[in-house]
């Protein structure tokens, strides 16, 4: 039961997950990040099934880097979710496909905009103001709905995202052992205290 949130500000996304690596019942890791940096101003989060989600995240991560130094360019966020997007439908087609659901945060310098593409394990992808994945889904849906508008401020994200994390709080009887949340805007990567 991970927790993977995302929400765009006028000039951020913001990117929230769940610090417990958890299989079954069992509590494995309190200080699991859920994340990986795939380019200066892109992130991307995962969940799903262990050992898929870290190694397709690794794969996705050298791949996208090498990309990056042999052509000496930035790829933009939609880029690299096309590409994630392509890769897991070639794998959806082979014996072994990853059984990961993944969100691609970024800030496109060119168009000196916020960017968050939801990617599943089928493959489908779409641009979105903001989304969840997994049973986080069901219970901030509503809140996201209610309190989201595409010109909020980083400010009001934060508070958003508050709301989220209290709601979740309320409603999953399991201990998340804290939330992390990241911040992608024109200056990079940042992980918040909230």
């Amino acid at each position: 039961m991970d927790i993977v949130l995302g929400i765009t500000t006028k000039d951020a996304v913001l990117i929230a997950t769940s610090m417990a690596a958890v299989r079954g019942v069992s509590i494995l890791k309190t200080d699991d990040d859920k994340t990986r940096i795939v380019a200066p101003h892109t992130l991307i989060a995962f969940t799903g099934e262990a050992g898929d989600t870290v190694q397709f995240a690794e794969y996705a991560q050298a791949n996208i880097q090498l990309h990056g130094m042999r052509n000496e360019v930035e790829l933009s966020t939609s880029a690299i979710s096309s590409f994630i997007r392509s890769e897991l439908a070639n794998s959806l087609r082979s014996r072994k496909p990853y059984q990961v659901n993944l969100l691609v945060a970024g800030y496109d310098v060119t168009e000196s905009m916020p960017k968050l593409y939801y990617v599943d394990y089928l493959a489908a992808k779409a641009e979105v103001p903001y989304t969840a994945h997994g049973y986080a889904a069901f219970y901030v849906s509503s809140l996201l709905d209610r309190w989201h508008r595409r010109d909020i401020s980083m400010e009001e994200g934060i508070k958003i995202m508050n709301m989220c994390i209290a709601e979740l709080r309320t409603r999953l009887p399991i201990d998340f052992k804290g939330i992390q949340v990241k911040a992608v805007d024109k200056d990079g990567i940042r992980t918040l205290d909230l």
